[in-house]
């Protein structure tokens, strides 16, 4: 494929807030790599302390490499595990999947920090949008356990924004046809997803992955929608430091307006 660009998110530990911190913009076909961190950083820095990542110690400047960056390719299965075409329908991608493709289905979770990827939304020229996601909140939704057994691949859902929730007024709901609520859009998709003009959703299941996948990789969903103006990720949270005025290796500016 050709170039592709995920975000990096990373989920502050007392506040459990989620902020897009970096920009990855990969072509594997020609082998080149860039990752910069994004205006959601100096946000996720001022109001939560977000401590700059060992791998990428200077703020404001790309980093490029042939090679897919260690903290990006840790997140996904090597061919070489018995397990692998496994591991790839349980994403529902195939055999000739490329590690950009698979981060941006698998959200790239590890158990030992507090990071996960998610792809650039692209706006279609008639406004529309299709993603995929995996569900997150299911766990904590104690009446939806019993329903979510049942759930099969295929089936319609419906999409309804929560502006109620008490974490977050842009959350955006998955419930079943019968209005069963069973989880929730990933927070740091929210935000855009909730914009769809005049309420215009789409879902359904894409795949239902049983033990031993995972449980934050259980139920992949799709979803469509049209935007209408809405420009998604087009604040300030995802335009790279160095375009912000950042320059490589200064603190960043003090005073600076960054919002999402």
């Amino acid at each position: 494929m050709s170039e592709q660009t995920l975000f990096l998110a990373w989920q502050d530990a007392q506040t459990r807030q989620w902020f897009p911190i970096g920009r990855l913009d990969a072509d594997a076909t020609r082998s080149e790599y860039r990752f910069c961190y994004t205006g959601g950083a100096e946000r996720a820095r001022k109001e939560v302390d977000f401590p700059w990542l060992m791998d990428f110690p200077k703020s404001g400047r790309y980093y490029r490499s042939s090679e897919l960056f260690p903290l990006f390719q840790n997140r996904v299965m090597a061919r070489s595990r018995p397990d692998f075409k496994d591991y790839l329908r349980s994403l529902a991608l195939p055999d000739h999947a490329d590690p950009i493709e698979m981060l941006a289905v698998n959200g790239g979770y590890r158990v030992t920090d507090s990071y996960e990827v998610f792809p650039k939304l692209e706006k279609r020229p008639d406004g529309s949008f299709v993603c995929r996601f995996f569900l997150h909140g299911w766990r904590h939704v104690d009446s939806a356990k019993e329903r979510l057994d049942h759930l099969m691949k295929g089936e319609e859902l419906r999409v309804a924004p929560d502006p109620n929730n008490p974490h977050d007024n842009l959350a955006v709901q998955i419930q079943t046809t019968d209005f069963q609520m069973i989880g929730w859009v990933p927070r740091y998709l929210a935000p855009d997803l909730a914009m769809a003009a005049d309420g215009r959703y789409e879902a359904h299941v894409v795949r239902v992955n049983r033990r031993p996948i995972p449980l934050r990789q259980r139920f992949l969903i799709e979803m469509r929608g049209h935007w209408g103006n809405h420009e998604p990720m087009s604040g300030s949270d995802y335009i790279p430091l160095i375009e912000l005025g950042f320059e490589d290796g200064v603190e960043p500016k003090r005073g600076l307006m960054l919002s999402g």
